[in-house]
């Protein structure tokens, strides 16, 4: 097994258990040079906010999308759109990632932003 199936069946690991609770969720993905947020609702039919370091608003406030500081400006906007969607309670799908670095950095700029997990 290598390092992406493993990854890959943590992920589905955490999706199952999530689908039994009927969650919104709060779904990261990590590239070595961007960071992406999205909320799905409970089905997993519909994105109902996302952010990402692609977005022209970060990109003028970034060097670099591949780092902390973007991971914290894409959990404080990932914060924002939900609140303004009336989500304020969500489950955090970290995709198998494991939990620190950019991944620990969005979900605390995210909780610090009003959002439960």
């Amino acid at each position: 097994m290598d390092k992406k199936q493993a990854r890959l069946r943590r992920a589905r690991k955490t999706r199952a258990r999530i689908a039994e609770l009927k969650m919104v969720r709060l779904t990261v993905h990590r590239t070595n040079t961007h960071i992406y947020a999205q909320i799905i609702d409970e089905t997993g039919s519909r994105v109902l906010a996302s952010a990402s370091s692609l977005e022209t608003e970060l990109r003028s406030e970034l060097k670099n999308g591949g780092n902390v500081a973007a991971a914290t400006l894409v959990g404080k906007r990932i914060a924002e759109k939900a609140k303004a969607a009336g989500i304020e309670k969500v489950s955090f799908d970290r995709s198998g990632f494991k939990y620190h670095g950019r991944i620990k950095a969005l979900a605390d700029a995210a909780r610090e932003n009003g959002l439960a997990f």
